[in-house]
């Protein structure tokens, strides 16, 4: 018996560590395991959070492997939020959300990772932007966005005028604005001296310009009075 114990004992980190490596830091990871895995909410073991987090995995578009990190589609969740917030995430996986910088930080920082980015107007019609190169950075630096490598599926490219700028909410400015782009537009993101993208602002049903630029939009695909109907964001690793 005592023998038994001690080989158990022995045997704990292993099986620990192997319980570690079958947890799944992304849904590329989960595909990885099971390529039948439909689209869905799976649980994800960022590397370097030391915590789960659910996230809704698209295993349709564009080959799939995809870990949505925003996702907008029928205004049920309020995006005008602090900084706190926007850092650690907020809604659900299962409807509208953001994961968090945090996250979005974890899951690009050590490997090279490509964004898409897909998206419906109120008449039926999709489209999307994909970038081969994106990555965020540390919170101590503004979680700086990089991103490169456009690639036109009909949206036009909005997102390559914020490269290398910090993220910016309504309680922490970080734009290249003289106020606050966040406050102004009534979202969140990584604005610059104003915006191309706004995936985080005020959820409006198409066509208007009551207020200029506040809902969510897609500036090169319908301009700045146009809020889109649905939009996601979401990231794979480059293998």
């Amino acid at each position: 018996m005592k023998l038994v114990s001690v080989f158990l004992l022995l045997l704990a980190p292993l099986l620990a560590s192997c319980q570690k490596l079958l947890q799944p830091v992304d849904c590329s990871a989960i595909y990885q395991q099971d390529k039948s895995t439909p689209s869905g909410v799976y649980t994800i073991y960022p590397p370097g959070k030391g915590s789960a987090v659910e996230v809704y995995c698209d295993m349709a578009s564009e080959g799939g492997r995809w870990t949505v990190f925003q996702r907008r589609m029928d205004g049920t969740v309020n995006f005008y939020r602090g900084w706190d917030q926007y850092k650690t995430g907020f809604g659900s996986a299962a409807g509208e959300y953001w994961l968090g910088l945090d996250n979005i930080h974890y899951l690009t920082n050590n490997k090279k990772s490509e964004l898409l980015v897909d998206m419906e107007d109120f008449e039926g019609r999709k489209v999307f932007a994909r970038y081969s190169s994106f990555s965020v950075g540390t919170e101590c630096d503004g979680y700086v966005l990089s991103v490169s490598g456009f690639i036109n599926g009909g949206a036009g490219d909005s997102l390559s005028f914020h490269n290398g700028m910090k993220f910016t909410t309504l309680d922490k400015d970080q734009d290249t604005w003289p106020g606050n782009c966040a406050r102004s537009f009534l979202g969140a993101f990584w604005y610059a001296a104003g915006h191309y993208a706004n995936p985080n602002g005020v959820y409006r049903w198409g066509t208007d310009s009551t207020i200029f630029a506040v809902g969510v939009i897609w500036y090169q695909w319908k301009g700045h009075d146009y809020s889109l109907k649905t939009i996601s964001m979401k990231i794979r690793p480059v293998l």
